[in-house]
């Protein structure tokens, strides 16, 4: 496991620990996916719905692999060995990636505009001179990215072999 992908993956359990209590609960994500979806208003129901969904699964996903007392929270060093095992989280971070990407792209045409990029992921409590870093660690063209080029991004982010990609830059 390289030291970037944990950088990565503390930064997020930071942002997801919603009320700063050093666990996760099922509320913090019910508040992050009320953030997300807010930040996106064009977005049609079905992809705001399948964002919601997608926050659930990564929520029953990490309950489910780590709780192993029912108490209903999650450690920060439970969670650092679930989503960095990628036959545990693979399939959950696929579908969030999917879903957060779709949103960012209400009209369907495979390009996210960086004014919805930014708003998606500051309401995931990332900071703006990191998220422009990134968009531009995209390679944009005409101030938009392609939606599969943030969706392969995403999956990096939480990839535990993966050093100097784009998501370092939210760190």
């Amino acid at each position: 496991m390289r030291t970037e992908a944990t950088k990565r993956v503390a930064h997020v359990f930071s942002l997801f620990d919603a009320n700063g209590n050093g666990i996760l609960e099922a509320d913090d994500f019910d508040l992050m996916a009320g953030n997300v979806v807010e930040a996106a208003p064009d977005s049609d129901e079905a992809a705001k719905d399948a964002m919601r969904a997608a926050f659930r699964q990564y929520w029953t996903t990490l309950v489910t692999e780590l709780d192993t007392n029912d108490d209903g929270k999650v450690s920060y060093e439970e969670y650092v060995a679930c989503v960095l095992s990628p036959e545990r989280f693979d399939t959950t971070i696929g579908v969030f990636a999917e879903a957060l990407a779709a949103l960012g792209d209400p009209d369907g045409d495979g390009l996210i505009e960086r004014p919805r990029f930014v708003a998606l992921m500051r309401a995931i409590g990332f900071q703006r001179a990191n998220i422009d870093a990134l968009f531009e660690a995209f390679g944009p063209s005409d101030d938009r990215i392609q939606v599969a080029t943030w969706v392969a991004g995403i999956k990096d982010y939480y990839a535990p072999d993966k050093a100097g990609i784009p998501g370092d830059l939210l760190v």
